[in-house]
């Protein structure tokens, strides 16, 4: 029996001696130097059989196939890695890296939480488990100890202020975007996130010496609309046009321009163009489906029989825009269940004088003809 354990012994030797000196570096080497992941892979698959616990071996042969792309192959070194050597950063990184590449976050996020159980104060690990978790809770959460561990990572400064601007804590949001400014002050990311939240605290004259130093280098959007802001509640409603029309210009108008905008030449006295905007301001607030949602709102009264309700309702609609198939359910409503054929005869004329009427609609066409030749025949 000891003889063939000797034997035995010796074959195992022989095959890793065998498996070492048959290795050629340089061939290894240059595979990695060109990046074809694949063939290294192939290649030291080749010399290391499929059952070797070689960890070292395996973890060359993860890598490659996790550089080359094929997961599954990586994922299935990296595992066998884990259970012969368990608790590796390194392999938990790269466990985690892999599975959320696949889209499965939550085993990314489970290899992750196994980092932290080991080192509690793994930053990167904290970092990571933010990007993974669609829980705003479990983000802040992660995103507030990895900010405790190195306040000055930009990445992390950043996704934290942009959670606390959005549930409204303007001064949290503004002091962790001013202590990874002062580590990097060429920042401009960091600078441009600060603009609103400085908005917020009534902070101006810094929203306006920052972004006219950001707007030297482009003008972005954004800038120009926090810097407008600033100005107009400076009270300097001119420069605050300004910034504004630049805006107009950038073909960046929104509801909120057009009503800073309205609000400034109010307090310029200049009242013609205030309500030009104020116009502007309410037309680009309303949805451009807006009639179509209150004929369908108008069409489930007149199901339920609602028909005072289905009528003011379809009127609604017409006060926004004209609409060919409201004027058409008006008709039928007021011919058919309201029995008001003076009312119908009005709304059936509108319906035939739309401009946008098209082939399909000829049924309805033919049909409101019909009934208004029986109308005139009463």
């Amino acid at each position: 029996m000891k003889k063939l354990y000797a034997i035995l012994l010796f074959g195992l030797i022989c095959n890793l001696c065998f498996a070492q000196d048959s290795l050629d570096k340089e061939k290894l080497l240059e595979f990695y130097q060109t990046q074809r992941y694949a063939e290294a892979a192939s290649y030291l698959s080749s010399i290391y059989p499929p059952e070797t616990n070689d960890v070292k071996a395996l973890a060359q042969i993860a890598y490659c196939n996790m550089m080359a792309g094929k997961l599954v192959d990586a994922e299935k070194n990296y595992q066998k890695i884990n259970q012969l050597q368990p608790q590796q950063f390194a392999v938990l990184f790269s466990l985690a890296n892999i599975n959320s590449r696949r889209g499965n976050k939550k085993s990314a996020s489970d290899y992750l939480l196994q980092v932290v159980a080991i080192d509690s104060n793994n930053f990167s690990a904290y970092k990571r488990l933010a990007d993974y978790t669609d829980s705003t809770g479990l983000k802040t959460q992660y995103l507030q100890k990895a900010n405790k561990l190195n306040a000055t990572d930009a990445d992390v400064a950043f996704d934290l202020a942009f959670i606390h601007r959005t549930q409204k804590n303007y001064q949290p949001a503004y002091d962790v975007l001013k202590v990874a400014i002062a580590a990097d002050t060429s920042n401009m990311i960091l600078q441009q996130a600060l603009l609103p939240v400085a908005n917020q605290l009534k902070k101006y004259n810094e929203v306006i010496v920052t972004g006219e130093k950001l707007l030297k280098t482009g003008a972005d959007g954004n800038v120009v609309m926090d810097v407008g802001k600033a100005y107009f509640f400076l009270k300097n409603y001119k420069k605050a046009i300004g910034f504004f029309q630049m805006l107009e210009r950038m073909s960046m108008q929104n509801e909120s321009v057009f009503y800073y905008m309205s609000l400034s030449y109010r307090e310029m006295k200049n009242y013609e163009m205030a309500v030009k905007y104020a116009k502007l301001t309410i037309d680009e607030s309303i949805s451009p489906n807006i009639t179509a949602y209150y004929n369908m709102l108008g069409g489930i009264y007149d199901e339920k029989q609602q028909l005072t309700l289905a009528a003011n309702t379809y009127k609604k609609g017409l006060s926004y825009n004209a609409n060919k198939n409201i004027y058409y359910r008006l008709g039928l409503l007021y011919d058919l269940k309201l029995k008001q054929p003076k009312q119908a005869n009005t709304y059936y004329n509108l319906f035939l004088k739309s401009k946008d009427l098209e082939a399909d609609d000829q049924p309805q066409v033919d049909y409101v003809k019909m009934r208004m030749e029986e109308f005139a025949k009463k």
